[in-house]
Formats: structure tokens, C-alpha cells, sequence
């Protein structure tokens, strides 16, 4: 790698003055997911993920799936435009809240299907 390399491609922007208050106002409504109120100024959309106060209420873990089931999550997840770990949530809490009938029924006939 060159010093070239390490040049700013592009030249800085030199951004207009604005008063502390406007400044907490905007950080606010990013904080938010909101649109900046500074005019001329750009904010970066807002992230989809988890923020700070959700994740505490999430772990992560590792399992198996099989290729069709990670090809079925992958598609439902296009579609839908919903996050597969969320999906996945959706489907559990799903099957939860079924009756325990319900439930049996449903895992008798996935055993059926593999037979």
C-alpha cells in the first residue's frame, strides 16, 4: 500500500454552524429513528436491528436445520422482509401457544412425513 492509497478521495464538507440546542434536538431524533431536522445535512437511516434495551432479552444460539428448512427460512425471509432469527421466534411462539394436542398432532405427522 502507497501513501497514495491513504489520500481523501473526496474533500471534506464543511458543514454550517448550528447552536448546541439544535445539535441535542437532532441527536435526539436519530436516537429516535427520526429524520434530522438539520436542513442540508444528511442522517443515516435508521438501524433495523436490535438497540441496546432489546438485546439483553435475546441470546444467541447454535443449532442444526436442515438444508430445505434453511432454504424455506431464507425464502419466507426474502419475502416477508422480516429477519430469520425473528421468524424463527414468530414460528416457536407459534407452536407454543398451541394446545399440547395441537402440538402432538403437528410433531406425529412431521415424524410420518420422514418415514
Amino acid at each position: 500500500m502507497s501513501l497514495t492509497d491513504l489520500k481523501r478521495k473526496k474533500p471534506k464538507v464543511d458543514r454550517s454552524k448550528i447552536s448546541v440546542e439544535d445539535f441535542i434536538a437532532d441527536a435526539n431524533n436519530y436516537a429516535a429513528g427520526k429524520p434530522t431536522l438539520l436542513a442540508g445535512q444528511k442522517s443515516k437511516p435508521p438501524k433495523r436491528g436490535l438497540d441496546k434495551m432489546t438485546t439483553k432479552s435475546y441470546r444467541h444460539a447454535t443449532f442444526t436445520l436442515t438444508e430445505a428448512s434453511i432454504a424455506q427460512l431464507d425464502e419466507i425471509a426474502k419475502e416477508s422482509g422480516i429477519a430469520k432469527s425473528k421468524l424463527l421466534r414468530i414460528l416457536i411462539k407459534e407452536f407454543y401457544d398451541k394446545s399440547s394436542g395441537e402440538q402432538g398432532h403437528i410433531l406425529q405427522r412431521r415424524k410420518d412425513d420422514h418415514l
